[in-house]
């Protein structure tokens, strides 16, 4: 005897809640018959679960849907890994309107990433980076009842990065490509057990482009060694994430993990001082865009993690223009004010004409503002 959710799942519900009565004829049972073979094909489409090789066919890129990557093994919402495909974290990570992220790296066999003078990776043609953006119903148990929104891809080819965005279905099955974007209403419980709900918004490809832009150039924000010198609890157990990558053929070093930087832990008190912690904040936020090479170069505001000119930080800088997005206040930082600062108004307010950083948020990050906060109050110095 079937159950009613297996018997939903096979008949349409358009025949389980009419009056339609089966009969005894051949017809009738033929028909029905034709009925279940269909719907039953399709709940074993909802269910079917991956389990060959990472497919990149590079001249067919971008795929339709993300489960033609064969980047996942089993259910593709679950996230799982394949063969090849590395899971790893940031210690400080872009704020997105609070949602979670699962990274992920995947490079062609024999092929392995290097580390540039300012210890950004440089990965070979082929690598894959994936980030899968979601949100817990609940934060407070961040691994139950996922709400996947959507997946980014930067992938290498030819030199070059291309992004690629996925919009997961209602059913959590597939994500499909989009080049312009979406809205999704989203619904969390914080954790501090208060209900919140916003508009989410899918960037478009342009919009991409303009956050992952060094000198023109589309490139990856988040791999530096400084900010993936951390451990990172693996299947198989703890392991840093450098040395992880090396013992996998994914990375060359020179130097053992022990011997390279790594930013402080924005949210940890214990990771590093407040002014280190502030800088880790910034530099990944902000910093892609408020660098020598960036598209807000010309601000002469420049916010790497191991930026030593308070100037650059904005320090009693004077904005070069003035206006609605200066809030009528006269430095950058205004020491020992953050109410007078323009860079905590600017990150405080959601008008976009006003806000920072520009996209990949619709709400203020509270946390990573009383942390700005309380940074710009502890400073001593005096704007002449």
């Amino acid at each position: 005897m079937m159950n009613d959710t297996y018997f939903n799942c096979l008949v349409p519900k358009s025949i389980h809640h009419s009056t339609f009565s089966i009969q005894h004829s051949s017809m009738q049972v033929w028909f029905f018959g034709v009925l279940l073979s269909l719907a039953l094909l399709g709940c074993q489409a909802e269910t079917e679960e991956y389990s060959g090789p990472v497919n990149m066919d590079a001249p067919t890129l971008p795929y339709e849907y993300l489960s033609d990557y064969g980047f996942f093994a089993g259910r593709l919402a679950d996230q799982q890994p394949n063969t090849g495909v590395i899971p790893y974290d940031l210690i400080t990570p872009l704020f997105t309107d609070y949602a979670h992220k699962a990274r992920f790296v995947w490079m062609p066999q024999g092929q392995s990433a290097d580390v540039d003078a300012e210890g950004v990776l440089q990965f070979p043609d082929g690598a894959v980076l994936i980030k899968t953006f979601y949100y817990p119903a609940d934060f407070r148990k961040p691994e139950r009842d996922r709400d996947l929104v959507e997946t980014r891809l930067l992938i290498k080819q030819q030199g070059e990065w291309q992004a690629h965005t996925y919009v997961w279905n209602d059913a959590q099955t597939d994500a499909e490509l989009t080049v312009i974007g979406d809205y999704q209403d989203v619904a969390w419980i914080d954790l501090a057990g208060k209900k919140q709900q916003i508009e989410y918004v899918v960037p478009n490809k342009n919009q991409c482009k303009s956050c992952h832009n060094r000198n023109k150039e589309l490139l990856p924000i988040g791999p530096k060694v400084r900010n993936l010198n951390a451990s990172y609890e693996y299947a198989e157990g703890p392991a840093n994430q450098l040395s992880k990558w090396v013992s996998l053929g994914y990375l060359e070093l020179e130097n053992t993990p022990d011997a390279l930087p790594a930013v402080a832990d924005w949210s940890s008190p214990g990771s590093g001082t407040v002014h280190e912690r502030a800088l880790a904040y910034l530099d990944v936020n902000c910093g892609h865009c408020h660098h020598p090479q960036g598209p807000a170069h010309t601000t002469g505001l420049y916010l790497q993690a191991d930026q030593t000119n308070l100037g650059k930080l904005g320090l009693c800088k004077t904005p070069v223009a003035a206006g609605k997005g200066s809030g009528n206040r006269l430095y950058g930082i205004a020491p020992g004010e953050p109410d007078s600062s323009i860079l905590v108004y600017r990150m405080e307010d959601s008008d976009p004409g006003v806000m920072m950083p520009e996209l990949g948020r619709v709400i203020p990050h509270a946390e990573g503002i009383a942390l700005i906060r309380e940074w710009i109050a502890g400073m001593e110095e005096k704007c002449e």
